[in-house]
């Protein structure tokens, strides 16, 4: 059997060369060569014996840093000068971070978009976004990145760059996916993926949804809620994955719910799970709302039911009503 070192060292020749794949196709990856760097130094580490030990107390690297194959040094060994570069760049992540989540108040050819978006810390590793192709047409995006912290939203804001790019190309919503999750796939380690909805609204009604593992969307109406479950696994677990797409046609009114399961999962102070059938039963009761007041609805009910306990996940909230003409 394998040792451990073994497969990180199969695991990471394996990303080096996706990330060379990818450096040499895309113009836009740029941004993925110091990664390439730290991937060479982590194959270096683990020929002279010395990774996950700590080169500053040569302990082994403890907590959440060892599941990180890069990682050099224990937090408790940086220095103060260290200590305030790391709170800076974790500032400055988090500056970037917000300023590709998209506008969030939308309206764009009879639809009318809203989400709330918010990071357990600093930075988060939940995805978000919202863009109208020249057509008219408006796409959603929400999705959840498997970690949290600065590596989670180094990785959002790489399916963000992904998104953004591809959605020029005028793909259905099924193919979007299934080119997104090749290009995240050969970026990623295979242990990083993200679970993620992606949608399109035609003016003419229609949605169209593709689920990657993600929590199910509702579809709210007048007279039901309708949860649009999975048509795939999330994008990075495997390359050649393929996906299909919902498709339904809303009247004036109907909206779509999505959400990661940082509102799901919230936990009480008796560490029960807020749930989807609470969800479900507060989308039912709202179907008359607008999508900020719906949103707020969400919102307003999760911390009720939290009542002080404080939150564990990044969460985000969406909804995408088709307006009145």
């Amino acid at each position: 059997m394998a040792t451990p070192q073994i497969d990180l060292r199969a695991d990471l020749l394996d990303w080096r060369k996706r990330l060379e794949n990818v450096i040499d196709d895309f113009e836009d990856s740029a941004h993925l060569a110091p990664l390439l760097s730290e991937v060479d130094l982590a194959l270096q580490r683990i020929e002279n014996g010395s990774n996950g030990i700590c080169e500053s107390c040569q302990e082994v690297i403890e907590d959440e840093a060892m599941k990180d194959p890069i990682a050099r040094f224990c937090l408790e060994c940086l220095n103060k000068e260290q200590q305030r570069a790391l709170e800076s760049d974790i500032e400055n992540v988090s500056r970037v971070q917000h300023s590709l989540l998209p506008k969030q108040d939308l309206a764009v050819e009879g639809w009318h978009a809203y989400y709330h978006y918010e990071a357990a810390g600093p930075v988060g590793g939940d995805y978000c976004d919202l863009v109208s192709n020249g057509n008219g047409d408006l796409f959603f995006m929400v999705g959840d990145v498997s970690g949290k912290g600065i590596a989670a939203s180094m990785l959002m804001a790489h399916l963000h760059a992904i998104f953004r790019s591809l959605i020029m190309l005028d793909l259905s919503v099924d193919q979007l996916v299934e080119r997104a999750n090749h290009i995240f796939s050969d970026a990623t380690m295979p242990a990083y993926y993200a679970t993620l909805v992606c949608g399109r609204a035609r003016r003419s009604g229609e949605i169209e949804i593709c689920n990657a593992g993600h929590c199910p969307p509702l579809l709210i109406r007048s007279n039901e809620v309708v949860s649009i479950e999975a048509t795939g696994l999330p994008v990075g677990m495997f390359c050649r994955e393929q996906y299909s797409a919902v498709r339904v046609q809303l009247d004036p009114q109907d909206s779509v719910l999505l959400y990661t399961d940082g509102v799901t999962e919230s936990r009480d102070l008796l560490n029960s799970e807020y749930g989807t059938e609470r969800l479900n039963r507060l989308a039912a009761s709202g179907h008359a709302l607008m999508p900020q007041a719906l949103t707020s609805a969400c919102l307003d009910d999760l911390y009720l039911f939290r009542s002080g306990q404080p939150k564990t996940d990044d969460l985000t909230v969406m909804v995408i009503q088709r307006a009145f003409f």
